[in-house]
């Protein structure tokens, strides 16, 4: 493999592109830090297609990243390989506003090749090639230039490792036929709703016990004015407030800005700083939350029950037996939540009685909740039995 030297300029990144465009996937990965930043700062972006491998510095001078974006964004042709990534698709959206697409992703895939529900990528290096990674570099500071070779060698390595792994992973998922298993996933991990925030709905994401329409409409005010005060600034949302100060303040409010110097979470300088006086007029213009935006107490979930709880428990251990017959991740099989929806009697819109998913685990689910299956014990394993022929 082609390994390149580190590109720090548009014309050599175009070309790179340019070739790349024409390949049947690309492995990708970043090196990024968002320790300090609401935003995450990219440091380094690295590539390859089996044949040729580079890494990108973003942060050189000049340096335009449009060829590589629309590479990421607009190029339906080329499949974007990532290992859990979440965050690198993050990135990719911030920066461009699009997700990549089509995407591949090594760890969910890795959930339907036996490998456990989150295998990192070193044990997956080590699992499919035999290499132990060297992780000396993992906590460097990328942002700080210049960049010496071992960390720019760690890095590239990320990918090169990566583009060997992933056809041997394909070729897998073909003999045994679950490739069709991951298709729903990896559509969900490229939706870019999971990557952007409107201010209007952050306050879904703080934890408050309340259920009062005017404290969840001081909420709503007070978490869109956090969200929008950490974007301004450039700094993590918990360094504005944090979530239970949000809950502890729509719940208390304070009747003056002098009274913020009380709160507990809060600098006592907020009593006469500007900060403390915008969030005072959030406060001052919130309003109650409307009727329609109220949350349900039990969104789309039937109470279980102390029986229903028993069902749930029983599907669980259900869940169990089948992951391991078929040596997949139980999560990827099932979610908590659809099996306790299950116990609670409801029967649409679950992916468990969809497709594969159905096939494989729901239609047994199915029966056990309805009576025509139960447990049973031979010789000292747990099996399922049907109670009707």
């Amino acid at each position: 493999m082609q390994i390149h030297p580190l590109i720090t300029d548009t014309d050599t990144l175009a070309a790179l592109c340019e070739r790349l465009a024409s390949a049947d996937f690309v492995a990708v990965d970043t090196e990024f830090m968002r320790e300090n930043t609401f935003w995450p700062e990219l440091c380094l972006l690295q590539i390859s297609d089996g044949k040729e491998a580079a890494a990108i510095d973003p942060k050189a001078p000049g340096l335009d990243m449009k060829p590589l974006l629309d590479l990421m964004v607009d190029n339906e042709d080329v499949l974007k390989v990532f290992h859990a990534g979440g965050q690198d698709i993050e990135i990719i959206f911030n920066l461009s506003g699009k997700t990549p697409h089509p995407l591949f992703d090594t760890q969910i895939a890795s959930m339907a090749l036996s490998q456990g529900e989150q295998i990192g990528y070193s044990n997956l290096v080590d699992s499919w090639l035999g290499i132990h990674l060297d992780k000396g570099a993992r906590f460097t500071d990328w942002a700080r230039r210049p960049l010496d070779k071992r960390q720019i060698d760690y890095a590239i390595g990320d990918v090169t490792h990566l583009a060997e792994i992933f056809p041997r992973m394909l070729d897998e998922l073909r003999t045994t036929g679950r490739g069709i298993w991951l298709d729903q996933e990896m559509e969900r991990l490229a939706d870019p709703s999971n990557y952007s925030v409107d201010p209007g709905e952050a306050w879904k994401r703080v934890r408050i016990s309340s259920r009062k329409a005017d404290v969840l409409g001081r909420l709503k005010a007070i978490a869109g004015w956090r969200e929008l005060e950490a974007r301004e600034k450039n700094l993590p949302r918990g360094r504005i407030a944090k979530d239970e100060t949000l809950a502890d303040i729509a719940s208390h409010p304070p009747r003056s800005q002098e009274e913020l110097g009380k709160v507990r979470g809060l600098s006592a300088s907020w009593r006469a700083n500007d900060i403390g006086a915008r969030l005072m007029a959030a406060i001052a213009n919130s309003a109650p939350l409307p009727r329609d935006e109220m949350p349900e107490r039990d969104p789309n979930r039937p109470g279980l029950g102390k029986e229903g709880t028993l069902v749930a428990d029983l599907l669980k251990l259900l869940l169990k037996i089948r992951s391991r017959e078929i040596n997949v991740a139980a999560r990827l099989l099932a979610r908590s939540d659809d099996l306790e929806l299950l116990a609670a009697g409801v029967r649409n819109g679950l992916p468990i009685l969809e497709g594969w998913r159905f096939e494989q685990f729901g239609r047994d689910a199915l029966d056990l909740v309805e009576g025509r299956m139960a447990f049973a014990v031979r010789d000292g394993k747990l099996l399922m039995t049907r109670t009707e022929a």
